[in-house]
């Protein structure tokens, strides 16, 4: 009894992590590959695999660890999964230890930038879970199922199937679930100025300057108290031209109400004169850091949306706001895209415990009592046969008597 605690409070320490983790990865595949990245180059193999390939690597780590981890708790394919997961474990310990003695990434990135760990934490954390990954590899049958080998493909497809359409939005769109310092609702002024007067905040590297006069117009335009469009592309020469006209009509729209419009790179004046060539761009571009604007938004190129230095909005270059006819005469204070969007955090995590968690539970619970119904119709007829049997034998012993 003692044991299968031990083992199944083990699973679930383990089962949980790799869900919160995998799950984080997920919504931000864009910050997992930044991290592949980081790590290729600490391992002086910067390079050896390309944009595609590191993001394909980002989604399937997030895909594989979300998996093993839902696959643990519902305790399927026992052996193979605790096998795995102590696999991992055995290769990223020894890892975790490197980071924190040469410390040549400031984190580990196990959880995204949901929650950063310095490399010691995360070490000491990957200790604990190594010790509970050899307890459940060494006793898997001790872990109890919650659902029945003969439904479990069900829960395996599910699992891999949301957690892929998970990555595909956030990919397509922006992360649903935003961990940056620069989300949506950031009074970026105030937080700048903060760090100007000492504070060790994120926000130290976030600077404008206009790009050809060298000028920092970084306070003028966190003090706008209208509203600032910013075009984001840490690199104009890897941006997604594909939108084009919707961002230049943007801009159109943009200067009709006197609303200032930035283009905020990290490129040389090379690659702005080209952009500026090719897409026909009439608004100014504005230097800033390149991990920066990574940080800002996930999408190159992205738009952001100020007003009074705060973050009002933040769209993909797949989803950017289009305004019919009669809505390009109506400023941004009468349309929608310029106030804070009305969907809350907790109706995010709502609608992810309706699309995943409920189908499970509801899927566990049938499981559970058709498993219950079954035992008892073999028990009942087990009680059935062992009746029949003792009327047999009572009959036969009758007959002897006679």
């Amino acid at each position: 009894m003692v044991r299968r605690v031990i083992v199944n409070t083990a699973r679930l320490v383990l089962a949980i992590t790799f869900i919160l983790s995998g799950f984080v990865k997920a919504v931000d595949p864009l910050g997992t590959l930044y991290k592949i990245n980081d790590y290729l180059v600490a391992m002086h193999m910067g390079g050896l695999l390309s944009d595609w390939l590191a993001l394909g690597a980002s989604v399937l780590q997030s895909a594989v660890e979300f998996c093993l981890g839902i696959f643990l708790l519902f305790a399927i394919q026992r052996r193979l999964t605790s096998r795995l997961i102590l696999l991992i474990m055995v290769v990223m310990t020894p890892l975790t230890l490197w980071l924190a003695i040469a410390n040549p990434i400031s984190d580990c990135g196990c959880f995204g930038d949901a929650l950063v760990l310095t490399n010691w934490q995360t070490f000491w954390k990957n200790v604990a879970l190594l010790v509970c990954a050899v307890v459940v590899a060494w006793w898997p049958k001790e872990m109890f199922r919650f659902i029945s080998e003969s439904n479990q493909w069900i829960v395996i497809n599910y699992s891999a199937l949301f957690i892929l359409a998970v990555s595909v939005w956030s990919l397509y769109y922006l992360p649903i679930f935003d961990f940056r310092p620069y989300h949506i609702g950031t009074d970026l002024r105030q937080q700048w100025q903060r760090t100007m007067e000492g504070e060790d905040l994120p926000y130290a590297d976030f600077f404008i300057d206009n790009t050809y006069e060298g000028v920092d117009l970084t306070e003028q335009v966190l003090a706008d108290t209208s509203y600032v469009f910013l075009l984001v592309s840490p690199f104009l020469e890897q941006a997604d031209d594909s939108r084009l006209d919707l961002i230049n009509e943007l801009y159109e729209y943009a200067h009709e109400h006197s609303y200032a419009f930035y283009c905020l790179t990290s490129s040389t004046h090379q690659n702005i004169d080209r952009w500026r060539e090719m897409t026909g761009a009439e608004y100014p571009f504005c230097t800033t850091d390149g991990i920066t604007l990574k940080t800002v938004i996930r999408s190159n190129p992205g738009v952001v949306l100020l007003k009074n230095g705060t973050i009002i909005r933040k769209w993909s270059h797949n989803n950017l706001p289009e305004f019919n006819e009669s809505q390009s005469v109506l400023p941004l204070e009468k349309l929608p895209e310029g106030h804070l969007p009305t969907t809350t955090a907790a109706e995010k995590i709502a609608a992810l415990l309706m699309w995943f968690v409920l189908p499970l539970t509801l899927l566990s619970l049938a499981d559970r009592t058709w498993m219950w119904t079954r035992w008892l119709r073999r028990r009942k007829k087990n009680v059935n046969e062992n009746v029949n049997d003792n009327n047999k034998e009572n009959e036969q012993q009758n007959e002897k008597e006679k």
